[in-house]
């Protein structure tokens, strides 16, 4: 089966970089019945910088904005899914690569049951030469 490559709205945001904070968060998230579709956190500027890739961007938003979140302006990622297999996200980025696209970040992991998915993340001018790069729906 070939991967599934699709362009997503992100959205990120800074907490504390203490322990709890990101609980706090995704209680905060869980109660509103926001789905993420993936999450992506890490050390920024003495604080975590805290990317949101929600299933629904108006129920996160309305969610984030009834808890006082205060949230980036929505981006644009690409996820991707697919049948996990040796060299697969090198095949994805190789795409990019031939395209002279630079990957600005990028996440993979093993998904369990034979799938593996991946985040990635080009600057936000390039997103429509990517997108076309990669086959993006």
């Amino acid at each position: 089966m070939a991967d599934t490559i699709r362009r997503v709205s992100y959205f990120y945001t800074s907490i504390p970089d203490k322990p709890g904070e990101g609980t706090r968060l995704l209680d905060v998230l869980r109660r509103a019945g926001v789905n993420l579709l993936a999450l992506h956190a890490f050390p920024s500027a003495r604080k975590a910088q805290v990317d949101f890739v929600p299933s629904d961007a108006g129920v996160f938003a309305a969610a984030a904005k009834g808890a006082k979140i205060k949230l980036s302006k929505p981006k644009t990622a690409f996820l991707v899914d697919g049948d996990d297999r040796v060299g697969a996200l090198a095949g994805v980025l190789g795409r990019l690569a031939s395209a002279k696209i630079n990957v600005t970040a990028v996440t993979g992991l093993c998904a369990g049951m034979g799938r593996y998915g991946a985040i990635l993340w080009v600057k936000q001018r390039d997103v429509t030469k990517a997108a076309a790069a990669l086959g993006a729906m």
